[in-house]
């Protein structure tokens, strides 16, 4: 008896889950084995009617969200009751564009009810020029909280691949006498033990070329701020943020679509960053590149990163003869079509081609990936070699 009663309400709980993926209509008579309707749970209702106020097609039941927004304010509080975290963000993002909620995020008590994710982060960084003074808070808050929570996620394994790296490029087997590295000057001439003298006469010498006070690399972080690149723009400046807390880096980070500006200064906080980019409008990469060129002083020293999908608004052959230059000088370039986990992006294939034949590896990167691609660079490795380890894509056909 138990078994057909755990089996009958098995198929219930399928049916209803199907019930809400098909939404009402005809999809309110699907029955059950012994022929009755499926009767959903007053849960099961309230998240039928959340769905439907996203996903449903203007007849019948449809509530919509319209413009008002209290009522937007308890959807948002709804869907985070009734589903996990992962459908919260997916439905979201649809409410973006279906529900208009691009505008209504506009205004302060909706904020409050959102739960913070990239994507919103992308939205209200887009958004960031237009929100009303009285929103503007309760943006940089919500904001803050994401930009907080990915770089606690990022910043260890960041430090850690690039701080290994910076040591290991600095080892030199002529050190000056108080940069020794003893423990594995010893461990590399055991071979030359002298029994007699109960000693290791060492061959060569293994230390740092220089104090690791002083500075290593310079790091470029040249980002189009166009309206498809805002996912990359939100992980750049974390990225950044965390790169310029390393005494041996100098970081710098400069924005740009048809202007260029240089946020350095606004370096150790993200949220600043975000603030202080416009996103949209067109894209002149042979400035931004023009810019970031008169920046480098120590060329094999420099690593520029252009983060970008490429659809060049400027002269392409300027721009592409800009790189060749920057590279021809002994700086190593590296562009990223894109800094996300958002899957493939679209980017100028043609111009990824042609950079990658004057010695610019042009591929995109998911936000785990950047520190090894960052320590590649600094130890002088191939970073094309490197992506394609990785199973990168980094060959493009025009």
């Amino acid at each position: 008896m138990n078994d057909v009663s755990d089996h009958t309400v098995e198929v219930r709980d399928r049916l209803a889950r199907w019930r809400l993926v098909l939404g009402g209509d005809d999809a309110d008579g699907i029955s059950t084995d012994d022929g009755g309707q499926v009767q959903l749970s007053d849960d099961d209702t309230r998240r039928d009617q959340a769905l439907e106020a996203l996903y449903g097609d203007g007849s019948g039941r449809r509530g919509g969200l319209a413009s008002s927004s209290p009522r937007v304010a308890r959807w948002l509080g709804d869907i985070r009751g009734y589903f996990p975290s992962s459908v919260v963000q997916v439905m979201q993002a649809d409410a973006m564009d279906r529900l208009g909620l691009r505008q209504l995020l506009l205004e302060p008590e909706m904020l409050c009810t959102v739960q913070p994710d990239i994507s919103l982060v992308s939205t209200l960084v887009g958004l960031g020029r237009v929100i009303p003074e009285a929103s503007k808070e309760t943006a940089r808050s919500v904001v803050r909280q994401v930009t907080k929570e990915l770089e606690d996620q990022l910043r260890a394994k960041t430090i850690q691949a690039v701080s290994g790296a910076l040591n290991r490029s600095a080892r030199t087997r002529r050190p000056r006498h108080r940069d020794i590295d003893w423990n594995r000057t010893i461990a590399a001439n055991l071979k030359h033990y002298q029994a007699e003298y109960r000693t290791v006469v060492p061959e060569r010498l293994l230390g740092q070329a220089r104090r690791s006070t002083e500075i290593q690399r310079e790091i470029i972080l040249c980002i189009d701020q166009s309206g498809s690149m805002a996912e990359s723009v939100v992980y750049s400046s974390v990225f950044g943020a965390v790169l310029s807390s390393l005494p041996s880096v100098n970081t710098r980070l400069v924005v740009f679509d048809t202007e260029v500006v240089d946020l350095t200064d606004d370096l150790d906080d993200p949220v600043d960053v975000l603030f202080g980019v416009q996103l949209g409008g067109g894209t002149d990469i042979n400035r931004a590149l023009a810019y970031c060129q008169g920046q480098i002083t120590k060329p094999t020293e420099t690593i520029l990163v252009l983060i970008s999908d490429l659809y060049e608004g400027g002269i392409a052959e300027e721009m592409l003869r800009r790189a060749a230059s920057v590279v021809g000088g002994g700086t190593t370039m590296i562009a990223l079509l894109a800094l996300s986990d958002s899957g493939h992006p679209s980017f100028d294939s043609q111009h990824a081609a042609a950079l990658a034949g004057i010695g610019v590896p042009a591929f995109a990167c998911t936000p785990d990936l950047f520190p090894e691609m960052m320590a590649a660079a600094i130890e002088r490795r191939d970073v094309g070699e490197w992506a394609a380890s990785q199973d990168i894509p980094t060959s493009h056909e025009p």
